[in-house]
């Protein structure tokens, strides 16, 4: 599995929607403190989203729900199931991602055989509690040059806050590519603002193949 280089992530269907319209093939689903049946059924809607789209559908933070309902792939927070314990309750075909938000965390997460890593937070964001440390462009060209050194090559996803002028910075700094929330789901026209991203994190690649 091709590890896509724009993940949007949202709290419901309606999110995912809006995005897939604007050609985002990458959904994360992330809702905390919620009911299991709850939770269930928000994932079925969004996953059925997906579905209708050809986007990858990945939950966030409930490996037993994942397994339950046949998503491609989770996402584990800092605070969430060990990524190995996850990849034993799983399989070796599902997809899964870490959280990091130092060189440390990433060797760890890349020990535990994760598939990609979410690093950050970029910048200060409304849409997580508990915010780690922000890095900013300099913590990810820092944390990059140990990433080359180790000669790791999970794929790196920036984090947090991330706008539409930050993607051509960010991904000079070596990142695969960026996860993006409010900047999409908050825009005026989200399914617009979602193929701008698209037009965005596409740009450093095919000037890579000229």
């Amino acid at each position: 599995m091709k590890i896509s280089n724009l993940h949007y992530i949202t709290t419901n269907a309606q999110g995912a929607e809006l995005a897939c319209q604007g050609g985002v093939r990458w959904v994360q689903l992330r809702v905390k403190n919620t009911p299991y049946p709850t939770w269930k059924q928000l994932a079925l809607e969004t996953q059925q989203v997906c579905r209708q789209y050809g986007a990858v559908f990945i939950l966030n933070d409930n490996p037993q729900l994942a397994l339950e309902i046949k998503a491609e792939g989770m996402h584990l927070g800092k605070q969430d199931m060990n990524p190995a314990e996850a990849r034993t309750l799983l399989g070796p075909d599902f997809i899964i991602g870490g959280t990091a938000n130092t060189f440390a965390d990433i060797e760890e997460l890349v020990a535990a055989g994760v598939d990609y890593i979410g690093l950050g937070p970029f910048r200060f964001t409304t849409t997580k509690q508990n915010l780690s440390p922000i890095l900013g462009l300099a913590g990810y060209a820092e944390i990059f040059a140990d990433y080359q050194a180790a000669e790791f090559t999970t794929p790196i996803i920036g984090i947090g806050g991330v706008g539409l002028a930050d993607v051509a910075p960010l991904l000079a700094t070596g990142l695969h590519g960026v996860a993006v929330s409010g900047a999409i789901g908050g825009a005026a026209d989200p399914a617009a603002t979602a193929t701008l991203f698209i037009k965005e994190v596409a740009k450093p690649q095919s000037l890579a193949t000229v």
